[in-house]
């Protein structure tokens, strides 16, 4: 699923539990947003994920609303880099920030 800026900023009082910038090929990142059970990625008015140059350039953005956490997400193809097969290795992350959110539990 999807969600725009606009859409987000039109939520009263919405908490973004958890705010994931990915780490992408090319020195780009992208944002996931868990807002309870949904899992939405931030795209642009046409539908397009929305990518950033940095890490900060995310956080700036999203800086008017309420994240509990921020993690940054590095996937990693450390096996392939080594001459190692492909395997299933879970993604670096990097916990940012964590925050009690006014009104809310943690």
């Amino acid at each position: 699923m999807r969600i725009t800026l606009e859409q987000l900023a039109t939520q009263p009082k919405q908490v973004i539990d958890l705010l994931e910038i990915i780490s992408i090929e090319g020195q780009q990142y992208m944002a996931r947003l868990s807002l309870g059970d949904r899992q939405l990625l931030l795209s642009d008015k046409k539908g397009l994920t929305r990518l950033f140059s940095s890490a900060w350039q995310i956080q700036d953005t999203l800086g008017s609303f309420p994240i509990k956490e921020t993690q940054v997400i590095h996937p990693s193809a450390y096996h392939e880099m080594i001459g190692m097969a492909p395997a299933a290795v879970e993604p670096l992350r990097i916990r940012v920030q964590r925050q009690k959110v006014q009104g809310q539990e943690q």
